[in-house]
């Protein structure tokens, strides 16, 4: 009996801490645009979301190059659904982070498409960012998301229609401040680290209870799992002759700093050679050193 309970507080507990910064008016607004969300996808109905977006809200996804405003992202939505029929959506949250003038959610979903007569089960993660800093109403300014397995069929979740902005080639933030200079500098030593395929160095630059949600893979967290993460990953990388990373916006919140970033890579792999692009959220914490270590992560490739 002492077991059942121990282990029923411990759930209790665990369930708390992830809600421990944010109040209960953010966890049920974010809860009800999980509902509405999966609304929209089921019935069609991409409209839904509106409310709720900034108008210059950022979408992330895989496969598709970045999509800035309103429009857009309610126009990406609408071709999504007029091309894939969504026989089931599930969103649940992981944890929720308030960054003060921002708030962080992190999830998974969970969704069963029909496209040209075949079922997709489909799984991945997301990160979304919502600003508060309007009024108290929560807008949704960012939301990325990738999968945690291959997806075969890539190609159907590009849509041309759609305008998009190329941020890799894009100008990025001016290094013209201390943080700026920071990420620089840090952002370097990544393109360092990733192209002599070190795990070691590449652990340390996140934070001991640091997550990275990666392309292909389910949710790292903690050193353990991302140590063993790295070691494997690093293992199949290829040569990179050529390997940039630079951001295009910083939000500095104090412990918190929020970097968009992307890459250009240059790879070489046996007879296989080409440049890749892809996208990138971090949320760094300072930490009580004053280091600067990577807290929450998410990368997609375009």
């Amino acid at each position: 009996m002492k077991v059942k309970l121990a282990l029923f507080f411990l759930l209790v507990f665990s369930a708390i801490d992830s809600h421990s910064q944010s109040d209960s008016e953010t966890v049920s607004y974010l809860k009800q645009f999980r509902v509405d969300y999966k609304r929209s996808m089921i019935e069609k109905n991409p409209g839904l979301l509106s409310v709720y977006y900034s108008s210059t809200i950022r979408l992330m996804p895989e496969f598709q190059k970045t999509i800035v405003g309103k429009n857009n992202a309610l126009l990406f939505q609408r071709l999504f659904c007029d091309r894939f029929e969504v026989k089931e959506y599930e969103r649940t949250e992981v944890e929720i982070h308030d960054l003060k003038s921002k708030v962080l959610e992190i999830g998974m979903f969970t969704m069963k498409v029909k496209l040209m007569n075949t079922i997709h089960n489909i799984t991945g993660k997301y990160f979304n960012i919502w600003d508060k800093s309007t009024g108290g109403t929560l807008l949704l300014e960012t939301e990325a998301w990738n999968y945690n397995h291959k997806i075969d069929f890539g190609d159907q979740l590009k849509f041309n229609e759609v305008p998009v902005v190329d941020v890799a080639m894009a100008s990025h933030v001016p290094i013209n401040d201390n943080i700026s200079f920071e990420l620089a500098a840090l952002n370097s030593f990544i393109e360092a680290i990733v192209s002599s395929h070190d795990p070691k160095l590449w652990l340390q630059l996140y934070t001991d209870d640091g997550m990275f949600c990666y392309s292909g893979n389910p949710i790292k967290k903690g050193k353990k799992d991302l140590g063993e993460f790295f070691i494997e990953h690093c293992k199949d990388l290829p040569v990179f002759e050529k390997l940039s990373v630079r951001n295009d916006h910083i939000d500095h919140l104090g412990e918190f700093i929020i970097e968009y970033a992307s890459h250009v890579a240059v790879i070489r792999s046996g007879d296989f050679s080409g440049v890749f692009t892809g996208k990138d959220l971090a949320i760094w914490r300072r930490e009580k050193d004053g280091s600067l270590k990577i807290f929450r992560h998410i990368g997609m490739y375009d």
